[in-house]
């Protein structure tokens, strides 16, 4: 029997009270600025490194333009949702766990934001190209990219660590089989979708108010490496990603999506069957189907890849009207979390530079700071009697209800809230034979790459818990593999 573990402790030595739950307004309410230990939490994640990205550090990006086609106007009031309305984009590709310096052809998730210089001001849609993600609440994120960097002591990436968490997190099922079958390593930035991946609100011109999902698909057709293709080119062209999306533009094969939506009705989200606002699920199409809303094209590489690619600052919260958050914690605690990191890697005017600047004229009370291009004039606070800006309480974010104790607990339960269906889902019913053939592979390669007990019995059991059959080749596979090795 071994010792109770010590319990978790803010910097000042305080104890936690939980390691895994913002603290909320009943199950489901917003998280409160009163909550310091999350505070602490991401404030400190976001100042670990100087100067580049703590996630998302390699990458690149292309100037472009999003044209809609109309329809989205029924559901949203935002003026560059509009009918024939081309609004300027900058894109951003990345990976998420690597370094600046590392291969784009890792097995990772890939970043995929957006900023559309919208006539209302910038619109920032933060995503990645899988429509899921490994955890449901912010207080576990810094620990999650903890995992999946390096070792305090070695310096070295460590897969026992990365398995420790993800088995030690049941809700990370979903995402990790996705991450481990073909679509971990997408061929190039211009064959892979997509997604917002969080829950977003719409409010049209009449006040009613939906619930949306984003989903560029892209227009080249999805594409992927095999794993050994993938760790082939990482030694070929470590920059592949980078030069083939910059070879394209130059070459005017302009890469392009077509967005489409998911719209759930206001109130159909209380009683669905799961949380619709869980980050680790997706929303059937059967229940939700696409609409096609717009079409997005890169057609511009960047001049200066310092001044546009790493000064380019994306944050949830710069929403326009129209558009509002969920009850998505995750993207409730981003809201703090990319504006709070890019004041500290970038500066505290870092939407002055250009690749930030919106197109509408700014009119605030924000003034000095290092960097600062130009002050606003007098007068300079709010309320005045001399002519100053006023606020328009017409523009009010849009909104949903919430009651209850301030608590740290999951998110009120759902019928189908079960972290292992939508993956076992994924296995049985999307994936071919091929596909599940070479995930299978791509786990056990994994998993032979320093996965020590008791981690690596958890493993089995986590795919177990995705589905039966996968648990049982995934076992089979790896022990296979020990037998080898022992004649050997």
């Amino acid at each position: 029997m071994t010792d109770r573990p010590p319990t978790t402790t803010t910097d000042a030595g305080i104890p936690a009270a939980s390691d895994e739950h913002s603290l909320t307004v009943g199950p489901d309410g917003p998280i409160l600025l009163q909550d310091h230990y999350l505070i602490q939490k991401m404030a400190q994640f976001n100042r670990e490194r100087v100067p580049e990205r703590v996630v998302h550090a390699k990458g690149g990006g292309a100037h472009g333009y999003f044209e809609a086609s109309g329809e989205a106007s029924q559901w949203c009031k935002a003026g560059f949702l509009a009918k024939a309305v081309r609004t300027p984009v900058f894109a951003r590709f990345s990976t998420v766990a690597g370094e600046l310096g590392s291969a784009d052809t890792v097995r990772d998730p890939r970043g995929f934001a957006l900023k559309f210089y919208t006539a209302q001001g910038n619109y920032d849609l933060v995503g990645n190209n899988t429509p899921i993600f490994f955890i449901r609440d912010p207080q576990k994120f810094s620990d999650f990219i903890h995992s999946q960097k390096r070792r305090a002591d070695t310096h070295l990436r460590d897969h026992d660590m990365q398995w420790d968490f993800w088995t030690l997190s049941p809700e990370s099922a979903h995402q990790v089989t996705w991450l481990m079958g073909d679509r971990g390593t997408p061929r190039t930035w211009r064959h892979l979708n997509g997604y917002s991946s969080h829950t977003y609100q719409w409010v049209n011109d009449g006040g009613e108010r939906f619930w949306v999902k984003y989903h560029f698909k892209t227009d080249q057709g999805v594409e992927c490496f095999t794993d050994p293709e993938a760790k082939a080119m990482a030694a070929e062209d470590p920059d592949f990603h980078l030069r083939d999306l910059h070879d394209a533009i130059a070459h005017h094969k302009f890469p392009s999506w077509t967005l489409y939506m998911q719209v759930m009705g206001f109130e159909e989200a209380a009683d669905y069957r799961f949380n619709p606002f869980d980050l680790t699920k997706v929303w059937p199409h059967g229940d939700y189907p696409l609409h096609r809303v717009g079409h997005l094209v890169l057609d511009a590489n960047p001049e200066d890849y310092f001044t546009e690619v790493e000064q380019a600052a994306f944050e949830p919260s710069n929403m326009v009207p129209g558009i509002g958050p969920s009850p998505d914690k995750m993207l409730l605690g981003r809201f703090f979390s990319y504006p709070d990191a890019h004041r500290y890697r970038i500066g505290a005017n870092y939407l002055e530079l250009p690749i930030n600047r919106p197109l509408p004229s700014v009119h605030s009370y924000n003034r000095d700071g290092t960097m600062r291009y130009a002050n606003p004039p007098d007068p300079v606070y709010a309320p005045n009697s001399f002519g100053g800006p006023t606020a328009d309480p017409s523009l009010a974010e849009p909104s949903w209800g919430v009651a209850g104790e301030i608590v740290r607990a999951a998110s009120t339960p759902h019928g189908e809230d079960d972290d292992f269906v939508q993956a076992g889902n994924l296995w049985r019913s999307v994936l071919d034979d091929g596909a599940r053939r070479r995930l299978v592979d791509n786990v056990v390669g994994h998993l032979r790459s320093g996965v020590s007990e008791p981690v690596l019995g958890r493993a089995l059991e986590y795919w177990r818990r995705v589905d039966a059959r996968l648990g049982a080749e995934v076992a089979k596979t790896l022990e296979g593999g020990r037998l080898r090795a022992l004649e050997v």
